[in-house]
Parts: C-alpha cells; sequence; structure tokens
C-alpha cells in the first residue's frame, strides 16, 4: 500500500479493531505489546501544524513500508520486559492492578484513614496484596485540588516506616512522591519503584536519584508539574498533546542515564485536564502503546467517574472505576492504580477468562 504522507507531518498510530483470536488469521492481526491482545488495523493520524491532516484505517497487512511509521509500529507490538525487583518479579504481559495505599490526612479519597499508624498501614497493604495487588503505592502527600504541599520530612515520617514493614513482609512497593528526599528514603526503606505525578521535574534532584538507583520510575503527564490534580486550560487535541509531551519527556530521561527498560508512562488522568481531555485520553489508550515502554492508568474514584454518574461523591464511585479499569484493560494498560483492590482483581478475573476462552478459538 503506498501513502503520500507529507515529509514534514508527524504520523501517529493507534491500534484498532481488536480481535478475539489470532488463530487461522496469520498475517492479519498484530500482537499489542506482547500481551493478550491482537488487533487488525492502525488508525493513522498524521498532524501538521498542530491540526490532524489525515486519519485513516489501515489493515495491519497493509502498513506501508515508509520508515516511520514501521518504527511506530515495532513500538507498539514489542513485548515489554518483565522487572526484576529484588526477588520478585513484575511482568507486563497482562493487566495487573497497583493497590493505592494513602498516608494522608486530606486525600480526595482515603484520606486520614492509616495515619499515624505505620503498622496497621503495612497490615492494610499486605491485604491488598493478598488479595491479588500486583503492587502496593504508598503516599505521603495528596495531589487533590487546593491540597497544601507537605514539608519533605513529615512525608518521609509518613510513608518510609509504612514502606519498609512492606518490603520486609516481600510486597512490592511503589513509592508515591515528587521529593527527590523522599524518593531516597523510599528506595532505603525497601521500595521498588518510584512513581511520580510530575515525571520528575517538580524537584531538580530527582532524575539524579533515579539514575543513582537505578530504579524503575513512572513517568505522568500532569499539565503543569508545580500545580496538584484536576482543572486545566484544556487542550487543542488532548490525545496528541499529551502523547508529544511523554515522548519528548522519555527521551529526555532515557537521555539523561535511566534505563528505557524501567521506564513506565500514565497520562495522568485528571491531572491539569478537563472533562473532554480525560475522555479523549481514555478513548485513545491505545495510541499511547506507541511510547514502547509500559502504561499506567490511574482512574480510580476520579472526578470523571462522579461528572458523568449525578455527582456521585468519592466513596460512591466503585462501579465507575471498574469500568475505567476494565476501559483500560481492552485497550492493552499493564498497571491499573486503584483503590478498590478485590473488585479490580475479581473484574480482571473475569476480563482474564474471557480472553483466555476466546484465544483458544473454542
Amino acid at each position: 500500500m503506498t501513502l503520500d504522507l507529507p515529509a514534514n507531518a508527524r504520523p501517529y498510530l493507534r491500534p484498532v479493531q481488536f480481535a478475539d483470536s489470532p488463530i487461522g488469521r496469520d498475517g492479519e492481526l498484530a500482537r499489542l505489546a506482547g500481551g493478550l491482545l491482537w488487533f487488525s488495523a492502525y488508525e493513522l493520524i498524521a498532524v501538521q501544524g498542530g491540526k490532524r491532516v489525515i486519519q485513516r484505517t489501515i489493515p495491519v497487512a497493509d502498513l506501508p513500508a515508509d520508515e516511520r511509521l514501521q518504527a511506530i509500529a515495532a513500538r507498539i507490538t514489542a513485548s515489554r520486559p518483565p522487572l526484576q525487583l529484588g526477588e520478585r518479579v513484575l511482568r507486563f504481559d497482562q493487566p495487573q492492578v497497583m493497590g493505592i495505599l494513602n498516608m494522608t490526612p486530606d486525600s480526595f479519597s482515603d484520606g486520614g484513614r492509616h495515619l499515624d499508624d505505620p503498622a496497621a498501614a503495612a497490615a492494610a497493604g499486605v491485604d491488598m496484596a493478598a488479595q491479588g495487588a500486583a503492587l502496593i503505592d504508598v503516599g505521603g502527600e495528596s495531589t487533590r485540588p487546593g491540597a497544601k504541599e507537605v514539608w519533605e520530612g513529615d512525608e518521609i515520617a509518613r510513608i518510609a516506616p509504612v514502606i519498609e514493614r512492606l518490603a520486609r513482609s516481600g510486597t512490592l512497593v511503589s513509592a508515591d512522591t515528587r521529593k527527590a528526599g523522599a524518593m531516597e528514603a523510599s528506595l532505603a526503606a525497601g521500595a521498588h519503584l518510584v512513581n511520580d505525578v510530575s515525571a520528575l521535574l517538580w524537584d531538580d534532584r530527582a532524575l539524579d536519584v533515579v539514575i543513582r538507583a537505578q530504579c524503575p520510575v513512572v513517568l505522568m503527564h500532569a499539565g503543569d508539574p508545580k500545580q496538584g490534580a484536576d482543572g486545566g486550560r484544556g487542550y487543542g487535541d488532548a490525545l496528541i498533546e499529551v502523547y508529544d509531551w511523554l515522548e519528548a519527556r522519555i527521551d529526555q530521561v532515557v537521555a539523561a542515564g535511566v534505563d528505557r527498560a524501567r521506564i513506565i508512562a500514565d497520562p495522568g488522568i485528571g491531572f491539569g485536564k478537563t472533562l473532554a481531555d480525560n475522555l479523549a485520553l481514555l478513548n485513545g489508550l491505545a495510541l499511547f502503546h506507541g511510547l514502547g515502554v509500559p502504561l499506567l492508568l490511574g482512574a480510580s474514584r476520579k472526578r470523571i467517574v462522579g461528572a458523568l454518574s449525578n455527582e456521585a461523591p468519592a466513596d460512591q464511585r466503585l462501579g465507575g472505576s471498574v469500568a475505567l479499569a476494565l476501559k483500560g484493560a481492552d485497550l492493552g494498560v499493564q498497571l491499573l492504580r486503584v483503590h478498590d483492590v478485590p473488585e479490580s482483581v475479581q473484574a480482571l478475573r473475569i476480563w482474564r477468562g474471557l480472553r483466555d476462552a476466546a484465544l483458544t478459538g473454542r
């Protein structure tokens, strides 16, 4: 197939037309990121001067030999290598749950539940792991709209004792922080991964900490890294602009010395984005596989659920949160950051059972 793609246009590929099974369809389908999903076509988007000038569907078998398109397709289909985290392995060949454990007095959903009791908090984290969470994300500073910045020492005092207890129990732990000192303390306490909502931009030392530790890191798009969640100016084309930002940031972090195989990308649902922006990102999630790294989706109990369900308060957003998690799974997201672990794990088990049945061709 030939395609007149302008030399100065920037191309993007979004996997579409997912299929139940590749059986008997050699050459027709491609496998998404080495996981459990197969697709038969790409949506080709070309952007020139900030506007989409091409948007069309191309069967996988007919993808043009354009070097740029082939490179993106290779990143989309490449398997995501597992992470060896101490004695444990975190795999990315199927969607897994990251359980949220907030050590804060003011987080929008569960603030104050475990504050000042690290033993009880760690026990809650162990319970989440027993319920099926692949790792536990421990945070000590709220990013809700209007939340006050927490002094680094207080944040460390909140999370380090919990992380130490969880790590000793054999639980995989990520440190949800944007401060270099908190990252260092968390890693020293046994954290395996850094989850930074500012993509290592809020603290000038954060990137150096991750480079020295050579630990995995989640890079999230948050609009202005100095601001918290929600609101936002709105984007002309949120899907494309967030993709471009994440691609540029990943390249910067890799150039600085972080192994690309240790980077996870998060489009940052609810951070500096309007409702329309968030919906565009959720519907277009598969585009982000073109970054060539595992994807994390954090939509649990967020404002988008309330906005679409009669302003349901945060503690009444279970159904919407599970729906968004399954949307992520359907589009190949590897890590789903959730508050409601047992319900989300059960939903993913049903999802996996359906996928397994489909893949057998029976």
